[in-house]
């Protein structure tokens, strides 16, 4: 009888390129989520023609909330949160954005969200992941900042404008939510662990069951949303291990 020998291996990065290691996942536990706690593109995608469902990025560090025991975006340190706004209804022209000294390339007066996004990280005081830009094209931009501006109060950006038509067209900036440690105390600012899988929900959803990963080995720069080990408080869940 002829024996052939059988083999097998897994990928550990389809869809979670952040996982370091398969030890301690079959310590994951089945929780509930609280959907509406969530942001788009921070925490989850559109749906779409072509795929209706919208899809939670597997990853994103959870706390619960002792309140209604459901499982929310860990909240142990306030992200800065800057709003840039195009005023006076331009119909051409460009503006710039400065960040500590530092001015992005100019930017379309139309643009969209992804198109500042990617001029702000384009700078040398930027990298992918510090910064993300949502909104409209043409504004108002929500500039939300993590990565190595995690939890820190940012200096206010300013902006510059070159823009044509309109009525006085111009730019402002705001800072809407100072950056800094938490302000939550409904238990989220208590860190429980990781996302395992993406989640996938129908627009509407309020709740959705999904596993979360309280042991393991993770790579931190690879993370769907901006996460600082040091900064975990007392009382959270330490039971990992972090390449940083």
């Amino acid at each position: 009888m002829d024996i052939q020998p059988y083999t097998t291996s897994e990928t550990l990065s389809v869809g979670r390129p952040w996982l370091m290691s398969m030890l301690g996942i079959e310590a994951n536990q089945t929780v509930t989520l609280d959907l509406t706690a969530f942001d788009q593109n921070i925490h989850w995608l559109e749906a779409s023609k072509y795929q209706p469902e919208r899809r939670l990025k597997s990853g994103i560090p959870l706390g619960r909330n002792t309140a209604t025991g459901l499982y929310e975006p860990y909240a142990a340190v306030t992200n800065e949160v800057q709003s840039v706004t195009v005023t006076g209804a331009p119909t051409g022209g460009t503006f710039t954005l400065t960040l500590n000294g530092q001015t992005a390339a100019a930017i379309a007066y139309n643009a969209t969200a992804a198109a500042v996004q990617a001029a702000l990280v384009a700078l040398s005081n930027i990298n992918p992941g510090d910064v993300t830009v949502t909104g409209n094209a043409g504004g108002p931009y929500t500039v939300t900042f993590g990565g190595q501006y995690l939890g820190d109060n940012v200096t206010q950006m300013t902006a510059t404008a070159s823009l044509t038509g309109g009525t006085t067209p111009g730019v402002t900036v705001a800072t809407t939510t100072g950056g800094g440690t938490a302000t939550a105390s409904d238990g989220t600012q208590l860190f429980a662990g990781f996302l395992f899988t993406e989640v996938s929900f129908y627009p509407g959803s309020t709740k959705a069951a999904a596993p979360l990963m309280v042991h393991g080995q993770i790579d931190v720069a690879k993370l769907p949303v901006a996460f600082d080990p040091k900064d975990v408080p007392a009382g959270s869940n330490t039971q990992f291990v972090y390449k940083v």
